[in-house]
């Protein structure tokens, strides 16, 4: 699972009111090297939560990106090599995403997220 993919999930849980960042759980990382894609990258900044992309980039032993950015930083080459690295070639193999409220985990097997819920979940 790439890290585009958990800045888009949530913990949608019944009653979970603060489900997002999913705290992650790494038991294996891997990294797949991804085309270069300059355009991709721009048009997806403006709709990454980057908190949440630095802490799980973090998580999996990426320390490479700012704390903050902003979309002058677009404009550097360096910048957007970290952030495509961070966002697409970095991959949860195995593991779990943790709701941050309930403690409830996700299991993640072969780079799948299984996000469904319980009956009483729902």
């Amino acid at each position: 699972m790439r890290l585009l993919t958990h800045n888009m999930l949530s913990s949608n849980i019944k009653g979970v009111t603060n489900g997002f960042p999913l705290l992650i759980e790494a038991v294996k990382v891997v990294e797949k090297e991804v085309d270069f894609n300059e355009d991709f990258l721009k048009n997806m900044f403006v709709k990454v939560e980057w908190k949440a992309l630095v802490e799980a980039s973090r998580t999996l032993g990426y320390t490479e990106l700012p704390e903050s950015a902003e979309a002058s930083m677009l404009d550097s080459d360096e910048f957007l090599r970290k952030f495509h690295h961070a966002l697409l070639e970095l991959h949860l193999e195995d593991g779990a995403l943790v709701c941050p409220e309930t403690g409830r985990k996700f299991p993640v097997s072969k780079g799948i997220p299984n996000m469904l819920l319980h009956e009483d979940e729902v």
